[in-house]
């Protein structure tokens, strides 16, 4: 079992490694010109896209979790069908948003607190890399199906291929063709839609048979879209309040003004460093734990679990000690403004924290869509968002963005906490579907 999760899970941290780099080298880019605020833009117009595409999360997840179980019980029909219900999806919602782009940018500047340069730049940002909206979701469906199918090799090498791409001409526009946010976007949505074509072809090339099993009217039997939107609108609604967690904190922290945003902005990314690198053991939670229930085999499934969360927190361990011996250092690779650096320093030690304390709810999360438990992800999040914000609202008058980095915390905690106490009523579930399935 350890060779099954290390061979799904080195390529997803391998791969999920790549998208922080991008981040990284984005905050970089901007976080050398002479202005703050275009540091400040991409936060902005980045968290436009964690909105949107985080909400539009359950694509690559609900795809897993069903494929995955589809592909324990050799259903290759559902396997193909399932994939197809996942594109049609994603091709409809990013036509919705390609056709109201203009309209989502006004309303989310609206909302966003940023200075009025910051939002004008931003809004320039959003235009541009919007255009990415049919490749991203695109690749969002066949990510998970991919993953659902026990293949986490070919997403590392999608991955990868993308934000090579993406850092290469981000640089080539900024540096060479004196372009600011809208370069760093631009490279973005020709990154994609590499990706994206370069994905379609291995489908074709190494699951063939598959695609020629795919049926339109198979694709839209009432009972199986029914299945596959009931469990997508529960992991919709908890991506949703996600999403609400950060775009609060980004918004938060530009209330503080744009060196906090800027210094927050880049505290953020090594959060993202430690998420992308943990959820690689998430991941090949989803296809363990999926392909395990598929089968019937509490035993395989159990042992899934326990193994995922050995590894996820040994990583975890490990990203604590390199943030608290390297935190410093790290902030200098990321600006050379000084005031951002002494912005940022007084909070390196949430930072620090943060792994170990969110680790846990990142697992379960991986546990729990391979188990396509989406009414438990759902109501973990449900309760610790509300937590969050009363965290916030009581701390914040007198710690400031110590009391916002204290709330994230706590909330990462928080559904830790939630999803350990769900865990053994979902087990009993299990054990009694099982029961039902073989009388």
């Amino acid at each position: 079992m350890n060779k099954e999760i290390l061979r799904l899970s080195i390529p997803n941290i391998i791969s999920n490694l790549s998208v922080p780099l991008l981040g990284t080298v984005d905050t970089i880019l901007m976080g050398r010109q002479d202005d703050p605020s275009y540091l400040g833009a991409i936060a902005i117009g980045g968290i436009i896209f964690n909105v949107i595409y985080w909400c539009m999360g359950f694509l690559r997840m609900g795809t897993t979790g069903i494929t995955a179980q589809a592909y324990g019980r050799q259903d290759d029909s559902e396997i193909a069908q399932t994939l197809g219900r996942a594109l049609i999806v994603a091709i409809g919602i990013s036509l919705v948003l390609l056709i109201c782009q203009m309209m989502i940018a006004d309303v989310s500047m609206f909302f966003l607190n940023g200075s009025p340069e910051v939002e004008q730049l931003g809004k320039d940002y959003f235009l541009v890399r919007i255009w990415a909206a049919p490749a991203t979701l695109g690749l969002m469906a066949l990510m998970g199906w991919f993953f659902g199918m026990q293949n986490a090799y070919i997403p590392m090498v999608l991955t990868i291929i993308i934000n090579i791409v993406n850092i290469v001409l981000s640089y080539l526009f900024v540096h060479q063709y004196g372009m600011k946010a809208e370069g760093v976007a631009l490279g973005t949505v020709i990154a994609q839609y590499t990706g994206f074509f370069l994905a379609i072809g291995l489908l074709i090339w190494k699951y063939k048979s598959y695609i020629k099993q795919m049926v339109l009217k198979a694709i839209m039997e009432t009972a199986a879209l029914k299945h596959f939107f009931l469990i997508n609108r529960d992991i919709f609604i908890r991506t949703a309040l996600l999403v609400f967690v950060f775009t609060f904190f980004t918004d938060r922290s530009a209330g503080m003004g744009d060196v906090v945003l800027a210094a927050n902005t880049i505290l953020l990314q090594f959060f993202y460093w430690m998420a992308y690198g943990v959820d690689g053991f998430a991941f090949a939670a989803e296809s363990v734990i999926g392909k395990y229930t598929g089968k019937n085999d509490r035993k395989g499934m159990l042992t899934g679990v326990k193994l995922c969360f050995m590894w996820g927190m040994g990583l975890a361990l490990s990203i604590t000690l390199v943030y608290a011996i390297s935190g410093q250092w790290l902030l200098g690779v990321f600006t050379d403004q000084i005031a951002i650096i002494d912005a940022a320093t007084p909070y390196l030690w949430w930072i620090v924290l943060m792994p170990l304390l969110a680790t846990p709810c990142f697992i379960w999360d991986g546990v729990f869509i391979g188990l396509t438990a989406s009414k438990a992800l759902r109501n973990s999040m449900l309760v610790a968002v509300p937590i969050f914000l009363l965290t916030y609202l009581m701390i914040a008058p007198s710690m400031g963005n110590h009391g916002l980095w204290l709330a994230m915390c706590i909330f990462m905690l928080v559904r830790g906490i939630l999803q350990l106490g769900m865990w053994p009523g979902l087990l009993k579930q299990w054990d009694n579907s099982i029961k039902q399935t073989t009388q």
